[in-house]
């Protein structure tokens, strides 16, 4: 089904060197503009990942330490006097930002009116990159190696990626806002992990015009089934989920979803889960690592690559797409054109059937940090502090269902300005939508058992579980190329 690419032998190399050692969209252009967790949440998320990347060795280039400095200050104050001292930074020059997601551009115009609103002769221009095709690591690592960096901050996604490449070489600093901190009953110092603007959604849906039942997470990974994915090469927090299904706790569901499967589609999944029985052993995977292998297998051996998650919400939701099934950003509902033949009622968030068994989705980070040689350091704490605990700030993301800010005030303040609990229905009061209704971070992250993002999880991973998945994508491509 699939064409990628990634030697067979530096596969079969990194494996063998790293079976001991295993822990346990990018859209392009160039956007201008002028003036104009602590217990289930965040910190739970990525406890270990913390911020090594302070204790880890700078890259070559700019001294870090005024920006460190900055950051310990930062931490410190409120909202109102980091407007104060990013006035005092930033008025009359420009602000350049890096990111995973265009809605920067729309939040700093927001950021810029705040602080007009305490200093009415304050302007600053700005600029917002979201570069194509995964070069935003590079962009910042080219960067970093310059005395005074370009850019002040970026909001990035990919915590595999941003803990190997941008935290623990030291490119990127983690600033946690006072009163973020303390919406989360935590502080700067006691709290381990990034900060997480918001988490988003990816969700198990399918085509129920026809006759296919999906009611277990096993079911789009049944024989004859070919689901619809961002293909993994295109959009890499696809491999985080992939990673995460082999820590104790997800393997666990999908063995637990797995004895729930009669025994005809036990008899398809028993072969298969023999067959991997050595492997779980040799990645040192726990009791249940087995059940995660063969599903992850069974998904990278079969589903249907795509490039982007519009594309497949385009075609689940017409008649034609009778049975098909994908796993896709679930804020794509929103943008639905209804016609004779293609209605969001068309299709069925898998976890929100009664009877529904297993994993509902993933749930990835973006995540927000100020660059090692941030050239203004205070103008992009209170930016980030603007976003992640004022309600305004968060509204470029909040004002679609699926994307959950980590402030736990400001998740509450969205909630009922949007009213995404009833998405689906109309100024009559009248259910007409019913997948479009979310049921929020709390019911996803519980009974929704959507699989978290875990950066240091992922990381490890992705030297041992993830060489074994390049090899099932070789023998993949093999069996394409047929």
């Amino acid at each position: 089904m699939k064409k990628r690419g990634i030697s067979l032998l530096l596969a079969g190399t990194l494996l063998l060197t790293a079976l001991s050692a295993c822990g346990g969209s990018q859209t392009g252009g160039e956007q201008k503009g002028t003036e104009a967790k602590t217990d289930g949440s965040a910190a739970a998320q990525s406890e270990d990942a913390s911020q090594s990347g302070e204790k880890a060795a700078d890259a070559k280039g700019g001294d870090s330490s005024a920006v460190d400095a900055v950051i310990k200050e930062a931490q410190t104050m409120s909202m109102e006097e980091l407007a104060k001292k990013a006035i005092e930074e930033s008025n009359g020059k420009t602000f350049y930002g890096v990111g995973n997601s265009s809605r920067g551009k729309s939040a700093l115009p927001l950021f810029i009116d705040y602080l007009k609103s305490v200093d009415p002769s304050y302007n600053m221009e700005f600029e917002w990159q979201q570069p194509k095709n995964n070069k935003i690591f590079e962009q910042l690592t080219a960067d970093s190696l310059k005395p005074s960096g370009t850019f002040a901050m970026t909001l990035i996604q990919d915590g595999n990626q941003i803990q190997t490449k941008m935290v623990d070489t030291g490119i990127l600093r983690t600033y946690i806002p006072k009163e973020w901190a303390e919406a989360n009953k935590t502080s700067a110092e006691d709290y381990k992990g990034f900060l997480p603007l918001q988490v988003l959604n990816k969700v198990f849906m399918f085509n129920d015009t026809g006759d296919a039942k999906f009611t277990n997470c096993w079911d789009f990974v049944a024989e004859g089934q070919h689901p619809l994915f961002m293909d993994v090469d295109s959009e890499l927090v696809g491999k985080n989920f992939l990673y995460m299904l082999t820590e104790d706790k997800y393997a666990g569901l999908l063995k637990d979803a797995y004895e729930k499967l009669d025994d005809q589609k036990k008899a398809y999944f028993d072969p298969i889960l023999k067959g991997v029985e050595g492997d779980a052993k040799d990645l040192n995977l726990g009791e249940n690592g087995k059940y995660a292998l063969a599903w992850i297998k069974c998904w990278v051996e079969n589903y249907n690559e795509q490039t982007d998650d519009g594309p497949i919400c385009n075609t689940l939701v017409d008649t034609s797409a009778a049975g098909q099934s994908g796993l896709l950003v679930y804020s794509k509902l929103r943008s639905v054109e209804e016609s004779s033949s293609v209605s969001v009622n068309n299709i069925t968030v898998a976890a929100y059937q009664d009877d529904y068994t297993g994993i509902g989705g993933f749930g990835y980070d973006h995540y927000l940090f100020l660059t090692k040689n941030s050239p203004l350091p205070w103008t992009a704490c209170a930016f980030i502090a603007y976003m992640t605990c004022t309600e305004e700030g968060f509204s470029a993301w909040g004002k679609d269902m699926g994307g959950y800010s980590m402030n736990p005030v400001v998740a509450e303040a969205t909630e009922k300005t949007y009213n995404h609990a009833k998405g689906g229905y109309n100024e009559a009061g009248e259910n007409v939508y019913d997948a479009k209704n979310d049921r929020g971070y709390e019911w996803w992250t519980t009974k929704g058992e959507l699989v978290l993002e875990d950066p240091k999880y992922c990381a490890d991973a992705a030297f041992t579980v993830g060489s074994w998945i390049e090899l099932l994508n070789k023998n993949a491509d093999k069996q394409s190329a047929k």
